[in-house]
Order: structure tokens, then C-alpha cells, then sequence
């Protein structure tokens, strides 16, 4: 069915998809574990492609060296933020005091961080063989080799912007926007991989019109964004109040976040409705046998499992292990109800035209 050139890019692209889950699930374990500036330098780790395993290997003046080193980037990315309008923000950066915390050298921690920098040069590896096999659809589909390039852009952009998270100690809004970004990076590779698979596949496709179906489906995967960045900056706060109570009475950091919670909380009851009658009008208009009832029923499991790991999290005092799986979780969901969205948005007519 597929040439050899679109199997090879259909193969890598798939992958790609892959390797994206397990790094945000290992992005996930870094944040779980206080393991984001367990490398207090980057692209290295201190000073080391591979990092050390004991503060015997590091200079005396090691943590001082790596402070000054980060005050100097800081600066530089807060003039960049003068010159583009947010002075608010470069200020913030420039008077934020946790920067000059230096930080105890954690092997444990070091290593976690540094599995996760492998795993990112991994993921990029990849999205160039994406762009390089994508070459092929230049004459039949060019928007799969412009979008598998634009991403790799984007990789680079979200390279630089884990530089800034490490260089200004986790600041929480930089930390939600690198979150963010790698939503965008997964959505691009699985928008990629849709296409190239319609273009040959026409077992994919649906010639039934969606209407509402469609529109709910476009709320849903919005209120999925929203809850990732509402949960993104309920992770910060913990960070924030697991900072200040010196990692003590766990049990009570949920109770002390306030209303970011609140909100994550209940909106988690409308993401549930939400989905669910959209399962109910996939079943009634799709064939049960169709890859659009498929999804629809991964999402709804997916969902299950997420809400179960929330109480997990909300009960039983925020065990690392739940947090990495409701991240993981969460854009799985995401990643389904995007796909879903394709496999509802174009008709046989439309692709054949």
C-alpha cells in the first residue's frame, strides 16, 4: 500500500510519538522526584557529558561557580524580555532571590535529570529523521515535510527554553510554558502521522457528517489543555509549599495550594461529562467497529485511570509515582482526543478531491 520512503517516515514518525510520551512520563519522574536541577548546568551536566556520580568528582567551589553561571544567563534572558515588552517579567527574574540558592549535589537526583536530557537528544534525533524521510512528500502532501520542519524548529525552541528552566531555578511560569510547548511538539507529530497515513489509507476516513459531534469534541480536548495547565501550575505550588515546609507533612501540601486546586478539581467533573457524551454520540453515529468509536473509547479509559490517579494524589499524600502518571496520563488523553479530532475532520470526498 505505502512506497518504501513513506513507510520509512511513517515509521520513524510513529516513534517519535513514542519517545515523546516516555520523555514527558520522564519529565514527569524529574518534577515527582525534585529532580529539575539535579544538572545545575545545560546542555552538560556539570561541565560533564557524562555527569559524576559522587561530590568527590566536582570542584570545592562548585555550587558558587554554577550560581554565577546562572545569574549571567538569567540576565541575558531578561534583557531579551525588556526588548520584547515584559518588563514585569524581567524584573521578577532579575529579583528573584532562590537563584542564589545554590543546590547540594544529589547523585540520584543528577542522574534522573540526566536520563531525561537523553531521552529529550533522543526525541530529537528523531523528528530529523521525520523531517528528512518527510522529503518524499514534497510533490504529494508538502505540508507533512513543512510541519515535520517546523517542529524540529520548535524542538529547538523548547531545547533553549529547558536551558531557561534550569538557569532560573524552575520559575513557574517558564515551567508551564515548557510544558506547553511540548503539548504543541506532540500535537505536530501526530497531526504529521495522521496525514500520511490519509493519504494512502482510506480505511481511516469517515464520510459521516460529525456537526455537534465534532464542535464537543474541539471543547473537550480544550478543556484538556486547560486542565494540563491548570495541573502544571498546581505542581509548581507543591513545589513551592514542599520547599517551604522542607519536604514535611506531605499529606497537607493539597490543602495549602488553594484555589488553582479547586479549580483542577472541579473542572475534572465537566472534562468527565464531557467525554462521556461524546462516547454516547460516537456510539450512536459512528460504527462500533470504526477507528472513531475506538478512540473515543481509549480516551474515556484513559480518563478513568487519570481521575483514579487524582485521588490517589488528593488522599494519599502525593506519592511521586501518581504524579508522573497523571502527567503521562493527561497527555495521553490529550494525545487520543487530538487524533480522534482528525479521524472526525475530513471525509473520503474531501480527501479524494
Amino acid at each position: 500500500m505505502y512506497p518504501s520512503s513513506e513507510k520509512r517516515f511513517l515509521a520513524i514518525n510513529y516513534i517519535s510519538v513514542a519517545a515523546l510520551f516516555l520523555l514527558i512520563l520522564a519529565g514527569g519522574v524529574v518534577r515527582s522526584t525534585g529532580s529539575g536541577m539535579g544538572c545545575p548546568d545545560w546542555p552538560k551536566c556539570f561541565d560533564q557529558f557524562i555527569p559524576p556520580t559522587h561530590s568527590s568528582e566536582l570542584p570545592a567551589n562548585y555550587q558558587q561557580k554554577y550560581v554565577d553561571k546562572r545569574v549571567q544567563k538569567n540576565e541575558r534572558f531578561a534583557k531579551t524580555l525588556d526588548l520584547m515588552g515584559y518588563g514585569d517579567l524581567a524584573y521578577r527574574i532579575r529579583n528573584d532571590k532562590s537563584i542564589l540558592k545554590p543546590d547540594e549535589f544529589n547523585a540520584a537526583k543528577t542522574w534522573t535529570e540526566y536520563v531525561n536530557r537523553l531521552l529529550g537528544a533522543l526525541v530529537g534525533l528523531f523528528l530529523i529523521g521525520c523531517v528528512v524521510t518527510a522529503i518524499t512528500y514534497l510533490k504529494t502532501r508538502s505540508r507533512i515535510f513543512y510541519w515535520s520542519l517546523f517542529n524540529l524548529i520548535l524542538v529547538g525552541f523548547q531545547g533553549w527554553l529547558g536551558s531557561i528552566v534550569v538557569s532560573t531555578n524552575l520559575l513557574a511560569w517558564v515551567v508551564t510554558v515548557h510544558m506547553l510547548v511540548a503539548i504543541a511538539i506532540l500535537a505536530i507529530s501526530i497531526y504529521t502521522y495522521y496525514e500520511a497515513r490519509a493519504l494512502r489509507d482510506k480505511s481511516i476516513l469517515t464520510n459521516i457528517t460529525s456537526g455537534w459531534v465534532t464542535i464537543l469534541a474541539y471543547g473537550a480536548l480544550i478543556l484538556t489543555v486547560i486542565q494540563i495547565t491548570i495541573g502544571t501550575e498546581v505542581r509548581e505550588q507543591i513545589d513551592m509549599i514542599s520547599s517551604a515546609t522542607n519536604d514535611l507533612n506531605r499529606a497537607e501540601w493539597v490543602s495549602l495550594v488553594g484555589a488553582n486546586f479547586v479549580y483542577h478539581r472541579d473542572l475534572a467533573i465537566l472534562v468527565v461529562i464531557v467525554n462521556a457524551v461524546s462516547f454516547v454520540l460516537i456510539r450512536k453515529r459512528y460504527p462500533a467497529e470504526g477507528y472513531q468509536f475506538k478512540y473515543i473509547s481509549y480516551v474515556l479509559l484513559l480518563i478513568i485511570l487519570q481521575v483514579v490517579t487524582g485521588f490517589v494524589l488528593s488522599y494519599m499524600g502525593l506519592p511521586p509515582f501518581a504524579q508522573a502518571i497523571h502527567i503521562l496520563l493527561a497527555t495521553l488523553v490529550f494525545g487520543a482526543q487530538f487524533y480522534l479530532l482528525l479521524l472526525m475532520k475530513k471525509s473520503r470526498l474531501e480527501i479524494l478531491n
